[in-house]
């Protein structure tokens, strides 16, 4: 019984420290955020700004299903949800004006050219 308790003492500490990364993580972003504006004299939200929401909320998401809190779980949840969404429609956009290359897909690379092999 022992052994049982001494390692889940040091799982919590594990999950502890997880959650605390989580939150440093996602505090990150509004650090990020606010270095680039005061560097841009503006408003701005940088593409980092989303990855870095997306790191700390899913990182936040795991711990509060580990620690199996509900309203964290579902507010966690529908933030990723949207972080993820902003990247997609960043890069959307970008791929539309030419700034980021769009990936071949099956129809686009015909079989036995170079780019299959």
């Amino acid at each position: 019984m022992l052994v049982l308790a001494e390692a889940w003492g040091s799982m919590h500490w594990f999950w502890q420290a997880f959650g605390f990364v989580a939150q440093a993580m996602f505090f990150c972003r509004f650090l990020y955020q606010w270095l680039v504006s005061e560097r841009n004299r503006r408003t701005v939200i940088p593409i980092g700004f989303w990855y870095l929401s997306v790191t700390g909320g899913a990182m936040t998401l795991i711990y509060a299903i580990y620690r199996w809190d509900p309203p964290i779980i579902m507010g966690q949840a529908m933030g990723l949800f949207v972080y993820t969404r902003n990247l997609m429609l960043i890069h959307r956009e970008r791929r539309e004006a030419g700034l980021e290359p769009r990936f071949p897909t099956a129809v686009d690379v015909p079989l036995g050219s170079p780019e299959n092999a």
